[in-house]
């Protein structure tokens, strides 16, 4: 539309200048005609007047002379097609070419005579009524001794001038009707030529404000166009490039939101989410429905909300703690809340970033139960070694039976002290990463390792009289294991089968391939779990009767030791008991390769 308001304005600018242009060069030539054609002709009255007043020279001397003036000035009007007037210096007129002179007007009213006959050339244009034209009249004084004795005028049919201005009118007016057809034709070649240079930017330029910047123009004018039109190539292809980048970034952007352990959730100025990465979908559950609602609604945490709206209306950052439960489970996330400003410094939007702080916490917690734990069991051999050598010093020493009593008492809790201490040790060095990646994984025969651990714990069970049943179901059954650390698995489960199993109960253990698993089960017969400390076994320092623990020599921490390796070798456990009847341990390991085993 903007190219066809510009072709009509060239068109019609390119139009009205030849238009005025050829009407200004018509009406100068037709003025120039007519101009010079009438100073042709009045020049040619005035020399008409000159022979005039010569062939009457002699005539004007008086007054006989004078009156024999008209048939001589008839008979040269008739000759030279002009028509004669001779007038004395009172306007009466003596001679006509044309007419009977005694039946004239004075001639002083007329205009030319009126001039001629005050000293000085006249010249008037009057309408002949008798002969129905138009005629030019010139008139010149008459001197005789500088002295004005009379006037002479010639007039003459403007017709043919007339006839002539007419024909060059017409031929101008043919001329200039044919050249503004022409003008008009060219007007709008030019407007299209013009404009079609145009319509070609325009086009390339609509198509890259479309996104086609691979668009672009090609012409070759050597003029204003030509610049406009690398102007707009340079334009598209830096607008493609800065594009190009900011695709990259913001491809390399997502790609760092998307892989990121932090969950990201950008917020508008009024709390409600407008986007959020993978890791934010995933961990809060959040849905393509879900975009656009507010936070209350998708998170459901009423600090976050109050956070969120104090960081808006401060516009400036917050770091919070933020507890909340997901799918069941107790998570803490350390949020960063960032207002994003616009070009007013108002704020437009909030990002957020979730920091799962969860595993820090719990492994925070416990070490601080840990140590808790390990401060509280060491405390319990240390009081009573202090005590009792306390006693002994106060006298206790010298007599027989008591020192005796205490001195084994004290050997008693510096043994239990040394395993709780032993034990500790095995749950650091099980801890340290270095250790585990130097945990040289093969394939380890149960059979071999299960008698070696009853042979070195057989004054334990031979001194309650237990009974072991063994039951392999092949004998050369492999795991792929640790050989040291599954050693250290039997002995913590055989030795805690042991020590809660009475006197002349019997411990059982299996062995047996499966889906491509090795297991191996530990089963007593004593006293058992209740079944709500059950799941809570494995943890370390935690004992169902602690006072019957300790009585037994147990530490808290060898089922917990058992469980770390099992699963540091890729297994699993797990344990079943009821009350008075017994428990078994069961564990599984990934089955050594078939290769490997027979060789």
């Amino acid at each position: 539309m903007a190219n066809w308001r510009i072709r009509t304005r060239l068109t019609i600018s390119f139009l009205a200048l030849s238009l005025l242009s050829l009407l200004l060069f018509g009406s100068y030539i037709l003025w120039f005609f007519h101009q010079h054609s009438m100073d042709a002709a009045t020049d040619h009255l005035f020399v008409q007047t000159q022979i005039v007043e010569q062939l009457l020279r002699e005539k004007m001397n008086g007054p006989i002379e004078k009156a024999t003036i008209d048939p001589e000035i008839k008979e040269l009007g008739a000759k030279n097609a002009l028509h004669i007037t001779i007038a004395d210096e009172n306007g009466l007129v003596l001679a006509d070419s044309l007419a009977n002179p005694l039946a004239m007007e004075n001639t002083i009213a007329d205009p030319e005579f009126k001039t001629a006959l005050s000293g000085d050339k006249g010249t008037f244009i009057r309408y002949n009524h008798k002969a129905g034209e138009n005629w030019l009249y010139a008139a010149a004084p008459y001197y005789r001794d500088k002295e004005l004795i009379g006037a002479v005028r010639v007039a003459t049919t403007l017709a043919g001038i007339e006839k002539g201005y007419q024909k060059i009118q017409f031929a101008l007016l043919s001329a200039f009707l044919f050249a503004s057809f022409l003008a008009f034709i060219l007007s709008i070649r030019l407007g299209r030529k013009y404009t079609a240079q145009l319509d070609e930017i325009t086009e390339v330029a609509h198509d890259i404000g479309a996104g086609k910047l691979d668009r672009r123009v090609h012409m070759r004018t050597e003029g204003e166009l030509d610049l406009l039109a690398h102007t707009l190539n340079t334009l598209a292809s830096n607008l493609d490039d800065k594009i190009d980048e900011m695709k990259a970034e913001t491809n390399k952007l997502e790609l760092i939101l998307s892989h990121m352990d932090n969950a990201v959730i950008l917020m508008d100025r009024y709390g409600r989410v407008t986007a959020a990465n993978k890791m934010a979908r995933d961990s809060f559950g959040i849905t393509p429905e879900m975009l656009g609602q507010h936070n209350l609604s998708v998170i459901g945490n009423s600090y976050l909300d109050r956070a969120v709206r104090e960081a808006i209306a401060a516009s400036a950052g917050r770091l919070i703690d933020l507890k909340t439960r997901l799918q069941g489970n107790k998570r803490v996330f350390q949020v960063y809340l960032a207002p994003i400003t616009g070009s007013h410094c108002e704020v437009t939007s909030l990002l957020s970033v979730f920091h799962d702080i969860t595993a820090l916490q719990q492994v925070q917690e416990k070490q601080s139960e840990f140590i808790a734990n390990a401060s509280h069991e060491l405390a319990t051999p240390l009081t009573a070694i202090k005590g009792f050598a306390e006693t002994l010093l106060d006298g206790a020493l010298h007599d027989p039976n008591l020192n005796t009593k205490f001195i084994t008492i004290i050997h008693s809790e510096a043994e239990r002290m040394q395993r709780l201490v032993a034990d500790l040790l095995t749950m650091a060095k099980l801890d340290s990463q270095e250790y585990r990646r130097a945990m040289i994984l093969q394939p380890t025969l149960f059979a071999p390792l299960i008698d070696e651990v009853i042979q070195e714990l057989s004054p334990e069970w031979q001194a309650k009289n237990i009974k072991f049943d063994i039951t392999a179901q092949n004998t050369s059954l492999s795991a792929l294991a640790n050989p040291d650390c599954l050693k250290q698995v039997l002995i913590n489960l055989i030795d805690n089968a042991i020590k809660y199993t009475s006197s002349g109960g019997k411990i059982s253990i299996r062995s047996w391939r499966q889906n491509n698993k090795a297991y191996l089960t530990v089963q007593d017969s004593g006293i058992g779990i209740p079944s709500k400390d059950l799941p809570l076994i494995f943890d370390r320092f935690y004992r169902v009767d602690r006072a019957r623990a300790r009585s037994a020599g147990g530490t808290g921490l060898g089922l917990a030791i058992v469980k770390f390796i099992i699963e540091s070798l890729g297994g699993n456990i797990t344990a079943a008991s009821e009350i008075d009847i017994g428990t078994t341990f069961t564990i599984s390991l990934p089955l050594a390769p078939e290769k490997t085993t027979d060789q």
